[in-house]
């Protein structure tokens, strides 16, 4: 089995690609005994997720994981047996022209979709242009003819420990948000405000302080402040780290969140969510989000699975109506029976990085 990894990553939307990459890096380290080095454009951008990273330093170990800067100056001492191009970031030509000489295992890591298509271009392969070289795309995904889902071995039973000696308050719902800064927010809190039952609404953060700070007519806002208005109270929390922001999202009601990263956390919390693709021309996203409802809803009461789906759409369109936050909370209790079913269902099919240790495997052997 292949020991030396090379992980590609550029951090083109905040944290995103760099949050899927630094766990996939840890878990093949702490799991699956691989050396890993993750190539990173923008260390100063990982420090905020990584606080123990150094910014200044071209090369440095963290948690087990070698992170190396990848500079517009880019120089390696070797390639690794298995390379991955995460989310299409197009490999240094320096060292793909040295990959040339002893072909690794390459592997275009793409991003997490529901999308039916996904399943037949899985493990496809792409022959270099010009070079002796091949690359597959990986396509993570909800099936088991997609590449799995990212979850660490023991996730589960950590989230089960922790929600076992978290009680949730029967006075206010409690609801963490994390989305685009395009996003209703306006709206969103306003039916808080007007909510039949006391929310506390966690807010990390992020760009959305800026909206939340419209919304209260406010001065900027600062970690540790709250703004209260009706039933509303809005608590903003310092940037957090992945385990604490995991903590968040198993302590909460009902999580919002953007993207892949915070998606993938919010599926395995067990908890109702509201996921906000990321926004594309064309309406790219809401095919994507109506591909993973259609996915994701089955086995869900009729009226509740229509609650959940029209408030999904409302929010990626960011067209909320009024009475959109109120018909939603009336729904959680029908929804987080049907989210603690769906995560131990996923939580069947190997995960991510164990399906990729089998493909290099298999591959390896196929070559030989």
């Amino acid at each position: 089995m292949p020991k030396q990894w090379d992980i590609f990553c550029r951090i083109v939307d905040n944290f995103g690609d760099i949050g899927v990459c630094w766990r996939l890096a840890r878990q093949l380290a702490h799991e699956h005994g691989v050396r890993v080095r993750l190539w990173v454009d923008d260390l100063p951008v990982a420090q905020r997720l990584l606080p123990g990273l150094d910014a200044h330093l071209p090369q440095q170990v963290l948690d087990g994981v070698t992170i190396a800067h990848w500079a517009n100056d880019f120089a390696f001492d070797s390639v690794a047996e298995v390379v991955i191009e995460a989310f299409a970031c197009e490999l240094p030509e320096a060292y793909v022209q040295a990959m040339a000489a002893k072909p690794p295992v390459w592997i275009n890591l793409d991003y997490l979709s529901a999308e039916p298509w996904v399943e037949a271009f899985h493990l496809q392969p792409s022959p270099h242009p010009r070079l002796p070289l091949k690359k597959t795309f990986f396509f993570p995904g909800f099936t088991d003819r997609t590449g799995g889902l990212l979850r660490e071995r023991d996730l589960l039973t950590h989230r089960d420990d922790y929600q076992q000696s978290f009680t949730l308050s029967e006075q206010a719902l409690r609801v963490s948000l994390f989305a685009y800064p395009q996003a209703d927010i306006a709206t969103l809190l306003a039916g808080m405000a007007e909510s039949e039952r006391q929310v506390l609404c966690l807010i990390p953060e992020s760009s959305l302080l800026e909206p939340v700070r419209r919304f209260f007519n406010s001065a900027p806002l600062q970690a540790g402040e709250q703004r209260t208005q009706g039933a509303l109270t809005v608590t903003i929390l310092p940037f957090i780290s992945q385990p604490d922001y995991d903590r968040l999202l198993w302590s909460c009601d009902l999580n919002f969140v953007r993207g892949e990263d915070s998606w993938i956390r919010a599926i395995w919390a067990g908890r109702p969510f509201v996921w906000q693709p990321y926004l594309q021309d064309e309406d790219t996203h809401i095919t994507k989000l109506e591909a993973f409802l259609e996915r994701y809803l089955p086995g869900l009461g009729t009226e509740t699975a229509n609650t959940w789906h029209a408030f999904h759409l409302a929010w990626a369109r960011m067209q909320l109506a009024p009475t959109s936050w109120n018909q939603l909370a009336k729904a959680l209790p029908a929804i987080r029976q049907h989210t603690v079913q769906q995560a131990q269902t996923l939580a069947e099919q190997a995960d991510m990085a164990s399906q990729l240790i089998i493909f290099v495997r298999n591959f390896q052997q196929s070559q030989v």
